[in-house]
């Protein structure tokens, strides 16, 4: 049966979701702050608004009477969603997840005070002075990230007490939303980084896919590969966690949960209910499902018999250089010569520096090494240039 989903935020996952639901026959009205968004490029109809304005969030939502409404993103006012659901929409995963999650203190309290899992040594603040007082309890060096943010917007590292002052300015200007507070983490000597992609279903058991590893510069993901190492006991550790995490925010879908895996066990970092950037690793057919396959059919209730490791894969960024319009893409040939490798270009209308416009892929079969293909995923991402007009 069609549905209509209302997918709020149009990025480069948005797109890639919109992409699955449009081959399982779903109608899909893409919403973003600005026109041209990647996945308004392949939705059946568009809206620009600002979905941090609770009354044009309303207004839409009366206008096209959504099914289901499926966010993409943190910065939407989601405290109308508890409403939505009173108007029997489906909110994905649900208002409770996107309400808890949309914000680090929510998320991090339920799981860390209410459910006992693992987590660094955390606090809050709200100003410079306390931002201080906070560094004194959590030590040094200590992580300081926006309450609400993504792709490690707003996040840096105080190793001394002369980094402080800035790592304030960077997070209260380059968090999302309408939120000032920050959240400040005990830095945990950790081996290696996972995302565990969880799936929830209305009418069956909870799955996982086969563990993701990344890295990071700048709080943003750089290149992820699947599988990654783990032992068995860290892997069951890592399950329960985000087992009793995701049914406790309750609702269907997949999400993204990420761990540190340290000498003295698994650490609870962060948790995201939609397809996770570090997962678009899975487009390279590492899976037999795509995330983003995945997140549809769990959001659809349609079954999910498995979830299989059919290859390995890697996955590296193409990012932007300069602030510019209309980028034209070069390479593009030369790239895709090199064999089991492919590009995704978003289709993103403006650059800035460090903006992620597309993913190289490499992959081959499945008992190679991954850290092979991620040396290959990176020399094809680095034979593709991005040449931009100016802005101004």
């Amino acid at each position: 049966m069609q549905k209509k989903i209302m997918l709020l935020g149009s990025g480069e996952l948005g797109k890639e979701f919109v992409i699955a639901a449009k081959r399982l026959g779903q109608y899909v009205i893409a919403v973003d702050s600005y026109a041209g968004a990647p996945a308004m490029q392949v939705a059946d109809s568009f809206e620009v608004i600002d979905m941090l304005n609770g009354t044009a969030l309303d207004r839409i939502v009366d206008l096209h009477q959504p099914d289901i409404i499926v966010p993409e993103i943190e910065a939407i006012r989601t405290e109308r969603f508890y409403e939505y659901e009173k108007k029997n929409i489906q909110v994905v995963p649900s208002a409770k997840a996107a309400n808890y999650t949309m914000n680090r203190k929510a998320i991090r309290d339920l799981a860390a005070k209410e459910l006992g899992v693992r987590t660094a040594k955390y606090t809050y603040a709200g100003s410079l002075e306390e931002l201080t007082k906070a560094v004194s309890f959590t030590g040094l060096p200590c992580v300081v990230k926006p309450l609400m943010s993504s792709s490690g917007k707003g996040q840096s590292v105080i190793y001394t007490e002369a980094d402080i002052a800035k790592a304030w300015e960077i997070a209260a200007t380059k968090g999302r939303g309408d939120y000032t507070e920050v959240i400040v983490e005990a830095f945990i000597t950790f081996t290696s980084e996972i995302t565990l992609l969880t799936v929830t279903q209305k009418n069956g058991p909870t799955l996982f896919c086969p563990p993701i590893g990344h890295r990071q510069e700048r709080g943003d993901y750089q290149e992820s590969w699947q599988p990654t190492a783990i032992t068995p006991t860290q892997l069951e550790e890592a399950k329960q966690m985000a087992g009793k995490v995701t049914n406790a925010l309750t609702g269907a879908g997949i999400w993204g949960v990420e761990f540190f895996l340290a000498d003295d066990g698994v650490y609870f970092s962060e948790l995201s209910p939609r397809p996770h950037d570090t997962g678009m690793v899975t487009l390279a057919g590492t899976q037999n499902l795509s995330e983003f396959e995945l997140h549809v059919r769990a959001v659809l209730g349609l079954p999910i018999p498995e979830i299989t490791l059919e290859r390995t894969g890697a996955s590296a960024v193409i990012l932007a250089h300069s602030d510019g319009i209309t980028p034209e893409f070069t390479g593009l040939a030369e790239a895709l010569a090199v064999p089991k490798s492919d590009v995704r270009i978003f289709g993103k209308p403006i650059t800035r520096p460090y903006r992620r416009m597309a993913v190289a892929l490499a992959y081959d079969q499945a008992d190679i090494d991954p850290a092979e293909l991620v040396e290959k995923a990176k020399a094809v991402a680095g034979k593709i240039s991005i040449n931009d007009k100016q802005a101004f």
